[in-house]
């Protein structure tokens, strides 16, 4: 019976000493990734490739008749003005960050409200919020994103 349950002890041993480094060894997710709810939208951040991505994936905005805004109508192109808000890319140019970066600089971010690209720097704050400033010639300005999940 004692050896009975030696070998069963054994037999768990060896499971978890294979199998435990594989489920740890899983990509982790980085600060920035999740879903965030900025002034007029819930974005998904995940990776794409070897960049930062942002899609919109639902937009909490309406306008003045109290419907939600659906299209990119202020894009300065016009040729892209009917298509739909959800499933744009914000971010370009943020390479994709590891686990410990709080800091990125020199992207670029799209502002569907003004319909442009800036500059953009993203900073992870203290309080667990994002901080995306977009940047035109030397003058920034910035929104504060909180983090959904």
């Amino acid at each position: 019976m004692k050896l009975l349950t030696f070998l069963n002890n054994i037999k768990l041993l060896l499971v978890f000493t294979i199998f435990c480094p594989i489920l740890l060894s899983g990509e982790k997710l980085n600060l920035f990734e999740g879903h965030w709810l900025t002034s007029g939208s819930i974005v998904l951040v995940k990776k794409c490739n070897n960049e930062l991505c942002a899609f919109i994936e639902e937009v909490t905005i309406e306008d003045e008749d109290g419907f939600k805004l659906k299209y990119d109508a202020q894009n300065k192109n016009k040729s892209l003005r009917n298509r739909p808000l959800v499933g744009i890319n914000l971010l370009q140019d943020f390479p994709y960050p590891d686990q410990t970066t709080k800091i990125l600089r020199n992207g670029k971010i799209y502002d569907p409200g003004r319909g442009r690209v800036f500059k953009s720097n993203l900073y992870i704050l203290d309080n667990g919020n994002l901080k995306v400033e977009g940047c035109f010639f030397r003058v920034c300005g910035h929104e504060e994103w909180s983090r959904l999940n």
